[in-house]
């Protein structure tokens, strides 16, 4: 009976943790929706629009690593609670600014809120779920993401055309996320440790960092990630405007389109991607990684061929772009349990605050603002070899097309990094749980001295 009870607040905290996922993702796309209008109001280039996406992705790497101590020593639920309410608060404030700069600092505020929020949710997730179901659990608080994008993707440009202004998503989606915040506050928190098939201590770490980074399985995952974001990072901030410039799309199609590629996609993905990599870890130690790899494979090949057909049928593009981005879901499920795996649960909130400081602050960081600064270099180039002595939209849609080709790439080094975790990654889930019997059996002894 009290374990059919415990199973059932587990789904009820997950199906929050769920909600909050969504805004969070919903919020952070808003800028990449709106980003033509912004370019055309302040007259900025795509180096400056992917400063944007940058700024914001540096300070949630920098602040993520002292706020996933924080929940690793602290109320998990009250972390959420308050950064939940900052992001939200903060995301109306977006919508009154005046200025590029402006604008650009209170993202950077937004960063911090949101930074909050990831590696207390998956250490909770950790927590609340044994090994065995981990994956499935991961997937459902993972469907956030899609279901944010698409919420975004599919309502922002509505939004836009019924106001008649950029600014009025930005006002709309604060209010569901002070909401929700309150709902935070009340979250039971297990012990961690507590789905461990094993008790495990509740003593302070010494030296936690250095002993996170010397399990050899996440600094590949941290490497996987980092290539990873910079794909994903890159195609949220540029897909909306590229499909504008390059396919000549208005706002509102170009974001049901990209909805369709980036959202709908990882409906399927992260559902079905989930339970496949748990049936294959049960007859596989190191299944996931190896899944996960096969499906970067045909991420990579998919969106190369979709870029280098050119000018073609635009749902024909979506249609191959789309299979592409499916099987990349699978990433989130297979890696950010494999983490689970090979953590102990007292350092799982600071590992997740490491894995994602490498991948924002090396991959989601530079992703916009590299693709940017190389569609300027594009764009130029196009208006060289065309003899042109003036940069018009034409130019700036092939420079933006040819950038894109980073995103195959970076898929393609991910496949070889989960490739590479999953050689070592028997050898450290088991290191992890001799560990924790090692720590156990000590406290034991002591108990019944």
């Amino acid at each position: 009976m009290q374990n059919s009870t415990q199973a059932a607040n587990a789904w009820r905290i997950l199906f929050l943790l769920f909600l909050a996922n969504l805004f969070n993702f919903f919020d952070r796309t808003i800028p990449a929706i709106i980003i033509e209008p912004i370019r055309m109001e302040w007259h900025l280039s795509d180096f400056q629009l992917g400063i944007i996406g940058t700024a914001f992705t540096v300070v949630y790497a920098i602040a993520g690593l002292p706020l996933g101590r924080m929940a690793d020593t602290g109320s998990r639920s009250k972390l959420m609670g308050w950064g939940l309410a900052t992001w939200s608060a903060l995301t109306a404030v977006n919508g009154l600014v005046g200025s590029f700069w402006s604008f650009l600092i209170v993202r950077m505020g937004i960063g911090i809120g949101e930074a909050s929020y990831a590696p207390a949710a998956n250490s909770l997730i950790g927590d609340l779920f044994p090994a065995h179901r981990r994956a499935r659990a991961m997937g459902i608080f993972m469907l956030g993401l899609p279901l944010g994008l698409l919420l975004a993707f599919f309502t922002i440009g509505a939004m836009v055309k019924a106001f008649d202004s950029w600014r009025a998503p930005f006002f709309i989606a604060a209010v569901p996320g002070l909401v929700l915040a309150i709902f935070m506050f009340f979250i039971k928190e297990p012990k961690r440790g507590a789905a461990e098939a094993v008790q495990v201590s509740q003593e302070k770490v010494d030296k936690p960092i250095r002993r996170v980074l010397a399990v050899p399985t996440f600094l590949w995952l941290v490497m996987a990630g980092l290539c990873f974001n910079f794909a994903t990072y890159a195609c949220n901030s540029f897909l909306v405007p590229m499909l504008q410039r390059y396919f000549l799309m208005p706002l509102q199609d170009a974001a049901v389109a990209t909805g369709v590629i980036v959202g709908v996609t990882g409906l399927v993905g992260l559902t079905l991607g989930g339970w496949i990599a748990d049936k294959i870890h049960q007859r596989f130690a190191s299944g996931r990684l190896l899944f996960a790899a096969f499906s970067l494979i045909i991420s990579t090949l998919c969106t190369a061929w979709a870029l280098h057909a050119g000018r073609i049928e635009i749902g024909v593009f979506v249609a191959v772009f789309s299979v592409g981005w499916l099987f990349a879901y699978n990433f989130y499920t297979c890696v950010y349990t494999a983490i689970q795996d090979v953590v102990e649960p007292r350092l799982r909130a600071t590992a997740m605050a490491l894995f994602f400081a490498g991948l924002y602050l090396l991959g989601g960081g530079l992703g916009p603002v590299v693709v940017g600064g190389l569609s300027d270099h594009f764009a130029h180039t196009a208006m060289l070899s065309a003899g042109a002595e003036q940069m018009t939209e034409a130019f700036k849609a092939v420079g933006l097309h040819d950038a894109m080709y980073l995103i195959p790439v970076a898929l393609f080094l991910t496949m070889v990094f989960l490739f590479l975790a999953s050689r070592c990654f028997v050898r450290d889930a088991q290191r992890m749980r001799d560990g924790l019997v090692a720590v156990v059996e000590p406290e034991v002894s002591a108990a019944t001295a």
